[in-house]
């Protein structure tokens, strides 16, 4: 069995890819004060409650945006689980083409999920991940990667909302079936979620433009990437695990060599 784990701003997202499928998917928050013991107990206590046994594991991959949180990461997986980990970086290989600007600033979950989606769906393709920010990715025909946005998170954004104005609470971020809202929550739900809908639809289209490619793949993942869709059809394909599907495709690719 191979274990991806992806490392993102607030959770860590682990995946158990049987060689088949996905399996299993857990998560944890991310706190860079996790110690190495913390981790491979958490790691190691998970796979005891489902019944997997430490040798079942082979292989584990990692993609990072926290680089602090990594010694204890690294550690944990050494210690608690006997593997040395494949950690996604400039020389991993990969199928698709980086320039070099963004090979040195590009996240890895981003690199990771544009791999995931012109392995699935080819190119050319536009990539967004609603997570702690809402990225936009675009990739050629031939798998190179053209440009990439980053967006204030909608989660993020709204917290930011709830926090500064005093006369409003927090909501659930559900949409509303029409704008036509009375509540004082219905209003808040509207204006963020028809606020990052527009916002997409924006991007999306102008990105289709700007790069000549009117009929691009768009993938959508993350939290929210079914709630937006609820409003729109701009998305082509909505995939909450894009980011492990990414890593079980450069463990493969990797495989050989590590």
């Amino acid at each position: 069995m191979l274990l991806t784990i992806d490392v993102g701003n607030t959770n860590i997202v682990f995946g158990l890819h049987n060689g088949q499928e996905f399996t299993r998917f857990w998560r944890m928050s991310t706190r860079q004060n996790h110690t190495s013991d913390e981790m491979g107990a958490f790691i190691s206590s998970w796979l005891a409650l489902e019944g997997i046994a430490k040798d079942d594991l082979k292989d584990i991959i990692i993609s990072s945006v926290v680089p602090d949180i990594m010694y204890s990461l690294d550690n944990a997986t050494r210690k608690y689980l006997g593997i040395t980990p494949l950690v996604v970086g400039k020389d991993v290989k990969m199928n698709i083409t980086l320039p070099p600007a963004s090979q040195r600033d590009l996240g890895t979950d981003r690199i990771v999920n544009c791999v995931a989606a012109y392995t699935l769906f080819g190119g050319p393709a536009i990539i967004i991940d609603f997570g702690t920010a809402t990225t936009y990715d675009a990739i050629s025909k031939s798998g190179e990667f053209i440009t990439g946005l980053t967006c204030p998170g909608i989660k993020i954004s709204a917290d930011a909302l709830f926090s500064r104005a005093a006369l409003l609470g927090k909501v659930e971020l559900s949409l509303p079936p029409s704008m036509l809202v009375q509540t004082a929550a219905e209003r808040l739900q509207a204006g963020i979620l028809y606020g990052a809908i527009g916002q997409t639809e924006y991007i999306v289209n102008a990105l289709k433009k700007e790069i000549g490619e009117p009929d691009a793949v768009v993938v959508a993942t993350g939290g929210l990437s079914h709630t937006i869709a609820e409003g729109t059809q701009v998305f082509d394909h909505i995939i909450p695990s894009l980011t492990l599907e990414g890593l079980k495709i450069l463990h493969d690719l990797n495989k050989d060599s590590k």
